[in-house]
C-alpha cells in the first residue's frame, strides 16, 4: 500500500495554529513522525487563504523537507498553485490532484509529463461528483485519453473514485467497488486511491467503519490511501490485508512493520 501521510492539513485546527503562529517545530515534528510511521509521501495542504496559500506552501514544503526525503504530494484545490507549489519539491512527488473539472488536467499534466512526478486524479468533472458507476468510469475513459495524450503511464495515476459518506448511500459502497476492479483489470499498473476517512463522516465510533472500508477496497484493487499513519491499528490491519490478498510474499512486509513497532505495543 502507498501510504499519502495526511497530517499536514490546514484544515485540521492543531495544524491551522501551528500555520497561524509560524510554529516551525511543531510542523517539522509531524513530517518527521509520519515519515518514520511508513508514509511513502508527505501530503502538504495549506488550507489558508488565497493571498496566503503559495507562501504558506512554501514555508510548510520547506519545513518538512529538512527532516526528511520522504517525497511531498502537493495538495491544493487550485491546479496553479498546484504547479507553482511543485517548484518547491527537492525531488519529484505527487500531485493531488486533477479531475475534468475546467482546466485543471490541462494545467498539470504538461508540467508533469517529462517528470517523475506522480499525480491523482478525481472522477469528476464539471457537472460535479456522478452518482453511479458508469458516469464515474466515463469520467476515468475521458482522463486516460488526456493521459494518453501528455504520454502520462497509468502507472503515474492515482486514481481517485470519490467515496461519499455511507449514511447518505442507498447501497453501501458496492458502485465504488465495482469501478475500482474495472479500471483495475483494464489498467492493471494503475492506482486506486482515496481518503479512508470520507466514508465515516457524521457515522459514531468511525474508525471501525474506516477499517472495514479499507479491507474491502483493497480486496477491491485499492493500493493507496490517504490516511494518518500514526494511526498504528490502521497501519497494522493494511499490512496484515496485504498479507492475506497475496500481496506481501512470505508475510515478510508485515513482519518486518512489526518488528520496527509500527503497529503500537498492544500488538502481540
Amino acid at each position: 500500500m502507498i501510504i499519502i501521510g495526511e497530517k499536514i492539513n490546514g484544515a485540521i485546527p492543531s495544524v491551522a495554529k501551528a500555520i497561524a503562529d509560524k510554529d516551525a517545530d511543531f510542523i517539522r515534528e509531524l513530517a518527521k513522525k509520519q515519515s518514520e510511521a511508513g508514509a511513502d509521501f508527505i501530503d502538504v495542504c495549506a488550507s489558508t487563504d488565497v493571498e496566503i496559500e503559495l507562501e504558506t506552501m512554501k514555508w510548510l514544503i520547506d519545513l518538512v523537507q529538512e527532516v526528511t526525503e520522504t517525497p511531498i504530494a502537493v495538495d491544493s484545490p487550485s491546479a496553479e498553485i498546484c504547479a507553482e507549489s511543485m517548484k518547491f519539491c527537492n525531488k519529484p512527488g505527487l500531485v493531488n490532484s486533477v479531475s475534468m473539472e475546467g482546466d485543471k488536467i490541462d494545467v498539470i499534466f504538461p508540467l508533469i509529463a517529462e517528470t517523475g512526478w506522480e499525480c491523482v486524479a478525481l472522477l469528476c468533472d464539471d457537472t460535479g461528483i456522478p452518482k453511479g458507476g458508469e458516469q464515474r468510469l466515463e469520467v476515468f475513459s475521458a482522463i486516460m485519453e488526456k493521459a494518453k495524450e501528455y504520454n502520462i503511464a497509468p502507472s503515474r495515476l492515482h486514481i481517485d473514485p470519490l467515496v461519499e459518506m455511507l449514511c447518505t448511500s442507498e447501497d453501501g459502497i458496492n458502485v465504488i467497488l465495482d469501478v475500482m476492479r474495472k479500471i483495475k483489470s483494464d489498467y492493471p499498473t494503475i492506482h486506486i486511491t482515496g481518503g479512508a476517512s470520507n466514508i465515516s463522516f457524521n457515522l459514531p465510533a468511525r474508525k471501525f467503519v474506516n477499517q472495514a472500508f479499507l479491507v474491502l477496497c483493497m480486496g477491491a484493487g485499492m493500493d493507496s490511501a490517504i490516511v494518518d499513519p500514526l494511526r498504528q491499528h490502521m497501519m497494522g490491519l493494511i499490512y496484515a490485508t496485504e498479507a492475506l490478498i497475496g500481496m506481501d510474499e512470505y508475510c515478510i512486509e508485515y513482519i518486518s512493520g512489526y518488528r520496527k513497532g509500527l503497529y503500537g505495543p498492544v500488538a502481540q
